[in-house]
């Protein structure tokens, strides 16, 4: 388990997040030609992107995973990369991957530097205690300044900057990189050159240039491995995916600096991987990835033991076990069956709606894992059927979906129509292209007459008083959790008020 990296690649939309992900499954014999992942003709897309509406929309609106391995002085790196959905839209899909790895990468674009959703992504992984790799892209296009790049990042997080490589020129002027390691330059035209200490043999780089590599190495601090994995300095890395510059140092800094498997919360304990028995917990789901099977994988993320193909693992949903015959490794969409996992590893498991985002596994079936919350929605519609046979279709379909964490379902008490709750416009366009597409329901949405729902906890008494008064504005969730669907911030402070007793939840653990 010391030989597992499991990673998520995390970026604001366009920075570069996709062919970043190619290059790195190239280095890692994934993949053989760079381009490979492509499909041909018109539907030219990521293979990390395999749904319709990634496909006509050219972005990623789900989390993929990949394993592969790869040679490192002498040992064999099985690398998990969970390539993430870069829009806002998706953060709640984002913040769940995170929960399943041991550090990140975040990918910047050299041009745009750092975006409203960049922030919000460091802020989760802040928050979630996750190290973090900052790898500043498309550094051979026009954009600003480095030391503007690396200053932004130190301001934004509040900690150091590490610059492990340097461009040297940029946008137009680019020449290459100088890996501040080696003190040598990858240059576009041939192999690398000696740099550092040796400018005035090396005519080939201009004097402003060379100054300006040498005050970042003295003006920076050196790199601490013990200060990036406790999230106090991030190493950063510019290069350019796309022409294949700074990805093997990219890769070759996650097999050497980022963390291996690391303890995970569990209430008030915390499981090591160390742990005796196998554990892990469904961090998400996903429905028909192969649409000609129907198939439905959880994926489940080891945090402890050696698991055995076959072995029975009892989730915490279900309360007795089952028997585990078919895991999976993933590239994208291609799988193989893994015989043995370690902790670290993400592996998928075909079921049949038994497992849900949230659930714990386990041999004993005492551990629980936690950390996994639903978030209030911030736009509800109702959703309109447009052929009305087709009822339990789309009742089927939207539990399915609200398992995936695509959306949030809600039942009125009172009125037949469901209600979806998302946190972006998007995760709507992509509720009805699913429908569609995946369960050949026509469906339309409209407007809900509520803004926001807060989950319901107290005593049993006092939620069976409050609903007698409002039943008009209570919901039960897929779980029958008793919902207050707000029509407004100001009905949720008056009821907040107005009974203390009871608790008006903006979260809810899964």
């Amino acid at each position: 388990m010391s030989n597992r990296r499991t990673f998520a690649i995390i970026s604001h939309p366009d920075a570069g997040k996709t062919t970043l992900t190619e290059k790195l499954l190239l280095q890692g014999g994934a993949i053989h030609l760079a381009g490979e992942v492509k499909a041909r003709g018109q539907a030219r897309r990521a293979r990390s992107d395999w749904m319709k509406i990634e496909q006509q929309r050219g972005i990623s609106v789900t989390s993929s995973v990949m394993t592969f391995e790869k040679e490192y002085e002498g040992e064999t790196i099985t690398f998990n990369l969970l390539d993430t959905p870069g829009h806002e839209d998706f953060s709640e899909d984002t913040y769940r991957t995170l929960t399943a790895v041991d550090s990140a990468v975040m990918v910047i674009d050299a041009a745009k530097g750092i975006e409203p959703q960049t922030r919000k992504l460091f802020e989760v992984c802040r928050l979630r205690n996750v190290p973090i790799i900052t790898f500043v892209n498309k550094v051979d296009r026009e954009g600003r300044d480095p030391f503007e790049t690396l200053d932004e990042v130190a301001d934004m997080l509040a900690l150091d900057v590490s610059p492990q490589m340097w461009p040297i020129g940029m946008g137009g002027q680019f020449e290459g990189l100088l890996d501040f390691a080696s003190g040598e330059v990858s240059r576009p035209e041939g192999p690398s050159k000696e740099f550092l200490g040796t400018r005035d043999s090396d005519p080939e780089i201009p004097e402003e240039w060379a100054e300006e590599a040498e005050l970042a190495q003295a003006g920076y601090p050196e790199f601490d491995l013990e200060a990036y994995r406790s999230g106090d300095l991030t190493p950063v890395y510019f290069g350019s995916a796309l022409k294949n510059f700074g990805v093997t140092e990219l890769i070759d800094a996650i097999a050497r600096y980022a963390p291996p498997p690391r303890p995970q919360p569990a209430g008030e304990a915390r499981i090591t991987p160390e742990h005796d028995e196998v554990t892990g917990f469904i961090f998400k789901v996903q429905a028909n990835m192969d649409p000609n099977h129907r198939d439905r994988i959880a994926f489940m993320r080891q945090v402890s033991g050696t698991f055995k193909r076959g072995m029975k693992l009892t989730p915490s949903g279900l309360g007795k076990p089952i028997a585990i015959h078919s895991p999976i490794l993933f590239f994208a969409q291609d799988r193989e069956i893994a015989d043995t996992a370690e902790a670290g590893d993400i592996i998928g498991i075909p079921n049949h709606g038994t497992l849900r985002v949230g659930d714990t596994l386990s041999e004993k079936d005492v551990v629980r894992f936690t950390g996994l919350p639903n978030f209030a929605p911030e736009i509800l519609r109702r959703v309109q059927l447009k052929d009305p046979t087709k009822t339990k279709q789309l009742r089927k379909a939207l539990d399915d979906l609200s398992e995936e964490g695509v959306i949030q379902v809600f039942y009125p008490e009172i009125g037949a129509q469901h209600i979806v709750g998302v946190v972006g416009q998007l995760q709507l366009d992509v509720l009805i292209s699913r429908l569609s597409a995946e369960y050949k329901v026509g469906a339309a949405l409209e407007a809900s007459p509520f803004a926001t729902a807060r989950w319901l906890k107290g005593e049993q008494k006092l939620l069976d008083e409050f609903e007698s008064f409002n039943r008009a504005n209570l919901a039960r969730d897929r779980d029958g959790d008793l919902v207050f669907m707000a029509k407004s911030p100001w009905d949720v402070n008056y009821q907040v008020e107005k009974n203390p007793e009871l608790t008006f939840s903006a979260t809810k653990e899964r």
